[in-house]
């Protein structure tokens, strides 16, 4: 049986945590709540990047996304970051559901599951 490593540990939780080739990252937020949907959506990309960076995997290895937004009302706005970024082909599943978030400045959270390969 594979060993569980985790990233970025701290006590309420950790950025990911990787098992038998899967990475599984927890819900990304905005570094600068103050942005508008797509600058929040494009700041957590980014940081889903350079975790699965850390994770030695790339986006095009999504096996599933879920995001969360404040208000459907921006949904056209966050697939607009999202469809930027997105990897041509490699389109994962995915869920968006509204949700109201830990913060309410936040628009946008991402959570992201990707193999390892």
């Amino acid at each position: 049986m594979s060993s569980i490593k985790r990233f970025n540990v701290e006590k309420r939780l950790s950025d990911m945590a990787i098992y038998n080739g899967v990475a599984y990252l927890a819900g990304q937020v905005p570094d600068d709540a103050s942005l508008d949907m797509v600058g929040q959506t494009e700041q957590v990309l980014a940081t889903i990047d350079r975790l699965l960076a850390e994770a030695g995997t790339d986006k095009t290895k999504i096996l599933l996304a879920q995001i969360y937004v404040a208000n459907m009302k921006e949904f056209d706005a966050m697939n607009k970051a999202w469809d930027a970024w997105v990897a041509p082909g490699n389109s994962p599943p995915r869920a968006t559901v509204e949700a109201r978030l830990a913060n309410p400045d936040y628009k946008v959270e991402i959570v992201v599951t990707a193999a390892i390969a």
